[in-house]
């Protein structure tokens, strides 16, 4: 096997060379031949766009949007779309390739896609984010589609942004179109058990890796940090089941409580005041301090690269579980090795959304749709067996489980190419 991915430094973090670099070891390792990095190391397509849209104040304001479309082998491109302000193509790139092998890992009859528009929808009312919305599915309109690439909500997007967009797209092609995106509201086809399906997911495989690892739940110690969507239900459902979640943060500020957080309380008081800062009975925690907490479990669920090496050289958990996607860098990752860390990778413990889109997708398809839970209990199924054959990789192959899951990802991917005869 040859190929060469662009070094990674602390220095830049670029996620779209991490990526490469991922694939090329799990490429290595595997054995495989050189085409199958060659064909894998880059998008098949990446469509850039320009979205006018007009402002309440009456200017035209430009935004710049994104839809890469990573590798179809296995099915239709899937992958969430996100509004960031500092979001960039590379970015995009990067998490389009994670969901082609996080969709392999599950063993879901996907390929990898991913969108975003740089934009700060914290900063614009509804009727500008509407038109927003309807500008880029207009925009990329010949690209996406059910039987083609089925996007989802992702980070500072949701139902409400999902239904404008299929509504859009409905209109250009003059029929309703439910199927063309997931994470939708209930009334336009959603799927029960959506909403909570990512943080869920995370919970199912660290509670397994728990087992693994002898820890009881009961009394285990829980940091999470990022507390929006994934990060506050993982939080709740590890509350469930009697762990202590000891800290949370959110983009404000942290908290912690050596006792015990009540994340139903907390996020009732984020609703309040717009932060989980100012919790009554818990004491600030700067970022870095929350992710080198003695716990049993870490839960990062926020963005890229917030566990560098030297956030690493101090981490206590003794497991984390990655809710958000790419949050730990390669030098991180051989310091967390070192330090007997087990780490849950993103493509494994954060497929729980990308699972039940896929539920989503299939009620679509049939008009049938199941109850909540149904979803939960068919989530539980699909993750403990994704689990079991990342752990199974893991100990056969003595690689770190990251690298186990890229193994057996990126091994369903190259047979798909090889038997479509894509490899020559």
């Amino acid at each position: 096997m040859t190929g060469k991915a662009t070094p990674v430094t602390e220095e830049t973090l670029n996620p779209f060379h991490i990526c490469q670099r991922q694939l090329l070891e799990a490429c290595q390792a595997l054995g495989l031949e050189p085409g199958v990095y060659e064909i894998l190391k880059q998008p098949m397509k990446v469509m850039e766009v320009a979205v006018p849209v007009i402002m309440d104040d009456g200017r035209v304001k430009t935004f710049i949007g994104w839809r890469s479309q990573h590798n179809d082998a296995l099915g239709p491109f899937k992958g969430g779309l996100r509004f960031h302000p500092d979001v960039t193509m590379d970015e995009v790139k990067a998490l389009s390739m994670w969901m082609t092998f996080k969709c392999a890992v599950l063993g879901l009859p996907y390929g990898g896609g991913k969108g975003a528009v740089r934009c700060d929808p914290r900063q614009m009312s509804r009727r500008e984010l509407e038109r927003l919305s309807r500008g880029f599915i207009q925009r990329v309109s010949e690209i996406v589609g059910p039987d083609k690439d089925i996007p989802a909500p992702d980070v500072y997007t949701n139902p409400q942004i999902m239904a404008w967009m299929v509504d859009e797209f409905s209109r250009v092609r003059e029929h309703n179109c439910f199927g063309l995106m997931t994470g939708k509201p209930l009334v336009l086809g959603g799927s029960a058990g959506r909403s909570e399906a990512t943080g869920r997911g995370c919970v199912y495989t660290c509670l397994e890796a728990m087992k693994r690892l002898g820890i009881a739940v009961e009394g285990a110690r829980v940091v999470v940090q990022g507390f929006g969507n994934a990060g506050s239900v993982a939080a709740r459902l590890m509350h469930e089941r009697g762990a202590r979640i000891i800290a949370l943060n959110d983009s404000s500020g942290g908290i912690l409580n050596a006792q015990g957080l009540d994340p139903v309380a907390v996020l009732a008081h984020k609703a309040r005041t717009g932060s989980v800062v100012g919790f009554p009975g818990a004491q600030a925690i700067s970022n870095d301090d929350l992710l080198q907490l003695e716990c049993d479990v870490l839960i990062p669920a926020a963005l890229e690269n917030q566990i560098t090496a030297r956030i690493a050289a101090g981490v206590k958990a003794r497991i984390i579980g990655e809710a958000a996607n790419g949050p730990t860098t390669p030098e991180a990752d051989e310091i967390l090795l070192q330090r007997g860390v087990l780490v849950l990778p993103d493509i494994l413990a954060s497929a729980g959304g990308v699972t039940v889109s896929y539920f989503e997708w299939v009620q679509n398809q049939s008009g049938y749709y199941w109850p909540e839970e149904e979803v939960n209990q068919r989530l539980e199924v699909w993750m403990v067996r994704a689990f079991n054959g990342v752990y199974r990789m893991y100990q056969e192959q003595k690689v770190p489980m990251r690298q186990a899951a890229f193994m057996l990802s990126v091994k369903r991917v190259a047979e798909a190419m090889r038997v479509r005869g894509w490899l020559g």
